[in-house]
């Protein structure tokens, strides 16, 4: 591999096995990716971790010309936890391909799809937004608007004014199952 690989470890001791592994496995990224320029590995270990299974992290982050992929898994055993990011990144790796290589897939080229957006009464460009919706907005609390969330069938956010701040809030749903709150300052 033309690229570099940087092995970078946190609460881990680098051993010569960890990174043989390592460097024979993200030092072929180019294998699948020739616009890879350089790959990071994090290890890291987290004794305070809750679950056994969320200790040991691995994050492989790659950068190229006009690509920046991530992919993190946690698992119980580090290297485990490698090849489960490894596989991940794979597949983002195929996936930027299919999209980059591949275009849109329906055989138009990029000039063809410009036209359907350029309105054809008014010459001007139409508005990108599928959908757009307006709606009243009533001060609630956290609490009232994980309720308003899970009820209105909202799976991944919610948007609401926090009657606490007087703010506009965003509640949304994490990966592991748990809630974020967004308060956003104006800058």
């Amino acid at each position: 591999m033309a690229n570099k690989v940087e092995i970078q470890t946190v609460n881990i001791r680098l051993t010569e096995k960890i990174k043989e592994h390592v460097n024979k496995k993200a030092g072929n990224l180019d294998h699948y990716l020739l616009a890879i320029d350089e790959a990071r590995v994090q290890l890291s270990h987290y004794k305070a971790a809750r679950d056994v299974k969320d200790r040991n992290v691995a994050e492989i982050m790659v950068y190229g010309k006009g690509v920046t992929l991530r992919s993190e898994v946690r698992a119980d055993e580090v290297l485990s936890a490698f090849d489960a990011a490894f596989d991940n990144m794979q597949r983002q790796i195929e996936r930027h391909k299919g999209k980059h290589y591949h275009g849109r897939g329906d055989g138009r080229s990029a000039a063809e799809v410009a036209e359907e957006i350029i309105d054809e009464d008014t010459g001007q460009l139409s508005p990108l937004f599928a959908k757009r919706k307006k709606f009243t907005m009533y001060p609630m609390t956290e609490d009232e608007a994980l309720i308003q969330m899970r009820d209105l069938g909202h799976d991944n956010f919610f948007v609401f004014y926090n009657a606490e701040t007087g703010k506009m809030n965003v509640l949304y749903r994490r990966r592991n199952g748990s809630y974020g709150l967004i308060e956003p300052e104006l800058g």
